[in-house]
């Protein structure tokens, strides 16, 4: 999507009409329920070793009862146990070798000059050697397959090493059934070899026949994988899945009674029968409306969260576009992925969801939306408490371990957190159930791993919505805080002093949002950014001057305060062309609120105290602070930047300065439109105090009449 078409739908989104708003509510639910999956539910739930909390149910129909897990694969054991392994003989093998050695004899007998010898006879090695090939061939020479052997062993009753096993081989397409104990491999071959040369009384040279004979010895059985597989599938796919019938009218559960093992099994069949049958009588038409009623009940919940509790979003349509293509993505996942029936569905991505709305929003827009999706999946999943507690309880995991996104290597801890949820309560629920760790299977660990995978997904899909979107993430928050980027480097080099200033500022103003609850990351950006203005006049601003000349000498008051309040506009001119986001930049246009500059407002009135004075040549634009985060770092920029002016700094005098400014600022109704609390600004004020102490290095004096003997 080009750049034009980004712009211009983000506009459409921007004007906030009611008519979007509720017309995109509207698509949304229609979509959802036009993918999900039309057919009705089985109305009851129920756990293996809890009390059937419903009616009798009796069998409406005869069905077959499925067989459990377990059941099926110890059939598939025993199968595989029984299929024979197929070898093919390969009659040319043993023609092949044995002209071989024919041919190669005469010559090794030449090289090894054995000819020189008289009472050696090459034609009696020949022979010999002919005959045990012969021999060790017709028995014939294989290679044990390990796989079959374990197999030998179970059934044998004999020891690992010596077990053998039986096998089908194929000799021009005639199937014999043989055991390898009635043949050789490569080492009894070669065992055979030396005990029958060593026997011969007429063989002198027994080392060099041995060697030349087993040269020539090679396997002939071939083990022909690819039919054995086919095979052994085809057995596979005759095994039975059930076992038994349950008769029409015959009581499957009685209220109030324990679901035992077998009981658990006919209900479950009865799942599987009324699945089935729904898909063909069921009335399609009712299960849509009844999805509809609860789309829109679940969505409904969600406008009205918002419109409570996150007005600004409410009021946003583009934020909330962000909110209906996520659950939208999600839902149709899920659809598609139970219309095309995947092995689990555990292998999507939930915990994607309350991730990319933690990071793009906050906790509890995230855990809100979470919840709701995850209820309106369980409508469609077997097991369905067992679906919400798991995924509810990694939904919480994942939203709790990214509450303050400081590092990137915070994404992999969040997924391993998320995966150890999933294991720790699958196999909770599973002893709770069968109080037995042998009804664990591991392999069904394997969709949690996957889900877990494809929920790093989210992190460049958060990107991809900041890019469309124009919202700004704590991942951007943490690239933009690096003072190793472009525009910070560019200040620190032209302003070193309001760099330095500006880090100061940062400190101070995120000590005060971690401390009353606010977006720790974000007033830190805007704390680094808030003053980029003065990079096009830093001399004119006391922490930049360094030569003790200061160019407002030669300038006139309003002159003077005209630069000083230059640099918010400046500053806003900057951070547009480097593309800073919307949200900094009301840290740079709010940082001085409407205040006046005072120093040199006095000036003028003292210089020309007969003079008609317009105030507004001397204030700020503003406008004012519309967040705790711009309030705090008002405070903190006017305390920070009135603190270096102490010439003795002492407890007290920090102290009535920093009340001092944060009174002024009160007094002037900067504050106004801030989500601030009285308490707030008391707390803030005593982090200042606090942290200005430090790093001014006052000693603090401590009341020894208070201090208690240690020896008490």
């Amino acid at each position: 999507m080009s750049k034009l078409k980004i712009n211009y739908v983000n506009e459409k989104l921007q004007n906030n009409s009611p008519v979007i708003k509720y017309g995109m509510v509207i698509f949304t639910i229609f979509l959802i329920c036009m993918f999900l999956p039309k057919q009705p539910r089985f109305e009851y739930e129920f756990q293996k070793g809890k009390a059937w909390n419903h009616d009798n149910l009796v069998s409406p129909y005869n069905f077959s009862i499925l067989k459990t897990k377990e059941e099926l694969d110890k059939d598939r054991q025993f199968i595989l146990k029984t299929v024979l392994p197929v070898y093919n003989l390969q009659e040319s093998v043993s023609k092949e070798q044995v002209d071989l050695f024919l041919t190669d004899l005469a010559e090794k007998w030449q090289s090894s000059q054995m000819d020189t010898i008289k009472s050696l006879d090459i034609d009696t090695y020949r022979d010999f050697g002919v005959h045990i090939l012969n021999h060790i061939y017709n028995r014939g020479v294989i290679s044990i397959n390990n796989r079959y052997q374990a197999k030998g062993g179970d059934f044998e009753k004999t020891s690992e090493t010596n077990a053998n096993y039986n096998f089908t081989l194929l000799n021009n397409n005639v199937a014999t059934q043989k055991n390898t104990e009635d043949c050789y491999s490569i080492e009894k071959a070669y065992a055979y070899i030396n005990e029958q040369v060593d026997k011969n009384k007429n063989i002198s040279q027994k080392r060099w026949l041995k060697e030349i004979i087993a040269n020539y010895v090679t396997v002939n059985y071939i083990f022909n994988e690819g039919l054995t597989e086919k095979i052994e599938q085809n057995a596979l796919d005759n095994i039975s899945t059930t076992r038994g019938m349950v008769q029409k009218g015959e009581l499957i559960a009685e209220r109030d009674k324990i679901i035992n093992n077998d009981t658990y099994q006919k209900l479950e069949s009865l799942r599987k029968v009324f699945d089935d049958e729904s898909k063909i009588t069921g009335n399609k038409d009712y299960v849509a409306f009844g999805q509809f009623l609860l789309i829109s009940l679940a969505m409904t919940l969600l406008l009205v969260f918002l419109f409570y509790y996150r007005k600004n979003i409410y009021n946003n349509n583009r934020l909330l576009a962000i909110i209906f293509i996520v659950i939208l993505a999600m839902l149709l996942s899920f659809s598609w992925a139970v219309k095309v029936k995947i092995s689990s569905l555990y292998f999507i991505p939930y915990c994607g969801v309350p991730i990319i709305f933690r990071i793009l929003f906050d906790t509890r827009i995230a855990l809100n939306i979470h919840l709701l999706m995850v209820l309106v999946c369980a409508l469609f999943v077997p097991n369905s408490y067992d679906f919400v507690f798991l995924q509810f309880m990694s939904g919480l995991v994942a939203i709790y371990s990214i509450k303050t996104m400081v590092k990137r290597e915070q994404f992999l801890i969040s997924s391993l957190l998320i995966l150890a949820t999933y294991v720790i309560g699958y196999i909770g629920l599973l002893l709770t159930r069968n109080g037995s760790f042998s009804t664990i299977y591991w392999a069904d660990l394997f969709p949690f791993i996957v889900s877990v995978g494809l929920t790093l997904l989210a992190y460049p899909l958060i990107y991809a919505f900041e890019k469309l979107f124009g919202i700004v993430s704590d991942l951007t928050l943490m690239e933009l805080t690096n003072s190793n980027s472009k525009l910070l480097r560019e200040l620190s080099l032209k302003a070193p002093g309001t760099f330095q200033h500006s880090l100061q500022v940062a400190n101070l103003a995120e000590a005060a949002i971690y401390k009353i609850g606010g977006n720790s990351l974000l007033v830190r950006a805007g704390a680094l950014y808030h003053d980029i203005g003065k990079m096009l006049n830093p001399s004119f601003f006391i922490e930049n001057q360094k030569s003790g000349n200061n160019p407002h000498a030669e300038l006139t008051s309003e002159q003077s305060a005209q630069i000083i309040i230059s640099h918010v506009l400046k500053g806003t001119e900057i951070a547009k062309r480097h593309n800073l986001p919307e949200v900094l930049i009301d840290f740079i246009r709010t940082h001085h609120g409407t205040t006046r500059v005072d120093y040199f407002y006095n000036e003028f009135i003292q210089n020309n105290p007969d003079k008609l004075i317009d105030e507004t040549i001397f204030m700020y634009p503003g406008p004012i602070p519309s967040s705790k985060e711009t309030a705090v770092l008002m405070m903190a920029d006017s305390v920070e930047a009135a603190a270096r002016s102490l010439k003795e700094p002492t407890k007290e005098s920090i102290s009535n300065l920093v009340d001092k400014i944060i009174e002024h600022k009160i007094s002037l109704k900067q504050f106004e439109n801030a989500d601030l609390t009285m308490k707030d600004i008391k707390e803030i004020s005593h982090i200042f105090k606090n942290m200005l102490m430090s790093i001014y290095h006052v000693r603090i004096d401590y009341d020894l009449s208070k201090k208690k003997d240690v020896n008490q």
